[in-house]
């Protein structure tokens, strides 16, 4: 991983992808395309394509791997597993939908907010929020297709009502480790196993790709632990043990990024953050190393490597995955901010730009994760 990834911009970048992604068809590997959000929902996140219900009906999909709230503690994964099937047209044209039988069975395994199920047991409603939005939503089962792989009986959320601007319009696919995420769910046909490369947030075709179990992933690639945290169980948690701006180990205090499971504090891999964000001390002295607390520059710089030193592996960045310029060009910024300064703060979180032409490769039941350069375009 000390290696510079090659320019993503290059023909022969994409004729690579496009024959891994082809090569994946005819083997029959679960493989889903990814884009950039930006260029086709106006939406920070990555797009998957999926279907709901039978006859199937098409939904641009925003995933990711971990609900953060803003102010509330990590809620489980069926707030990740949101279908905002109110959006179609019309709202709900599948027959085959219908209401979770004996939902209330599920609320003891979620941590929603205000779960109701009637005294049938036909409906089980609740409200949560999520970022800025709050949502009102029903439990419910279909039938639920990725990669042409159909999943019967699939439990998720029916948006009833929402509010802001938070959840992508047709909604989220939760790639976490709560009791109903999309891991959860397929465990006997994907065994717990996925990896994803995500494109350049650039990119407006579907150039990057989602791989689902444990056949055609890399032989070649370099693993950290991943860590399970009680007090944030959804949440995929990796040892992170120092930070390296170029050759120089960055002063950080150890209690800044220490792993602990009673106060759920650590350091966590997600897609659907933009910029990665680190607590104040290791922000502080990590801005200070690479040249000062202004970390916008109107002047041309060239920022020192970093690289995230992880147990038994280290990730070293390119300045592509480092730095952010303005569309006029005449600033950059360095891409991490100071976490917010609410109940998360103590969460350093490692976030898609950093992410981007890097397969990342979470390997559940060894309890793993590895990352190698690839070319997403």
């Amino acid at each position: 991983m000390g290696r510079r990834c090659a320019s993503n911009t290059s023909q022969g970048g994409k004729d690579q992808a496009r024959l891994q992604y082809l090569s994946s068809l005819v083997a029959k590997k679960p493989v889903v395309p990814i884009a950039s959000g930006r260029q086709i929902v106006q939406s920070p996140t990555y797009i998957v394509r999926a279907s709901i219900g039978t006859p199937p009906q098409t939904l641009l999909m925003a995933w990711i791997l971990a609900v953060m709230p803003l102010g509330y503690l990590a809620l489980a994964a069926l707030a990740a597993l949101l279908l905002s099937l109110t959006m179609l047209n019309p709202p709900l044209s599948n027959p085959s939908a219908a209401k979770v039988l004996n939902a209330s069975r599920f609320a003891p395994n979620v941590e929603i907010q205000n779960p109701s199920c009637d005294g049938s047991g036909n409906t089980c409603i609740f409200n949560m929020t999520y970022w800025g939005s709050t949502i009102a939503a029903n439990l419910s089962q279909d039938t639920f297709t990725l990669a042409n792989d159909p999943v019967s009986s699939y439990t998720f959320g029916c948006l009833q009502k929402t509010t802001g601007n938070s959840v992508p319009p047709q909604g989220l696919l939760g790639l976490g480790r709560g009791p109903l995420s999309l891991l959860s769910q397929t465990q006997d046909l994907y065994q717990s196993t996925f990896s994803y490369c995500l494109p350049n947030v650039r990119s407006a075709n579907f150039s990057g790709s989602l791989r689902l179990g444990p056949i055609g992933q890399p032989v070649r690639i370099k693993y950290t632990q991943l860590l399970m945290n009680p007090r944030r169980p959804s949440l995929y948690f990796v040892n992170l043990i120092g930070i390296r701006a170029g050759n120089k180990v960055v002063d950080i205090p150890p209690s800044a990024i220490a792993f602990n499971p009673t106060t759920g504090a650590g350091t966590i891999i997600d897609s659907g953050i933009v910029f990665t964000q680190l607590v104040e001390p290791t922000y502080v002295a990590n801005v200070t190393s690479i040249g000062g607390f202004n970390t916008c520059y109107t002047v041309p710089i060239v920022a020192p490597r970093i690289t995230f030193m992880f147990a038994s592996m280290n990730v070293t960045l390119p300045q592509d995955n480092l730095l952010i310029h303005s569309t006029a060009g005449s600033i950059t910024c360095l891409a991490m901010v100071s976490a917010l300064d609410n109940v998360n703060s103590v969460l350093n979180l490692i976030a898609n730009m950093q992410q981007q032409n890097h397969r990342i490769l979470f390997d559940v039941p060894n309890s793993r994760l590895g990352i190698t350069c690839e070319l997403c375009t």
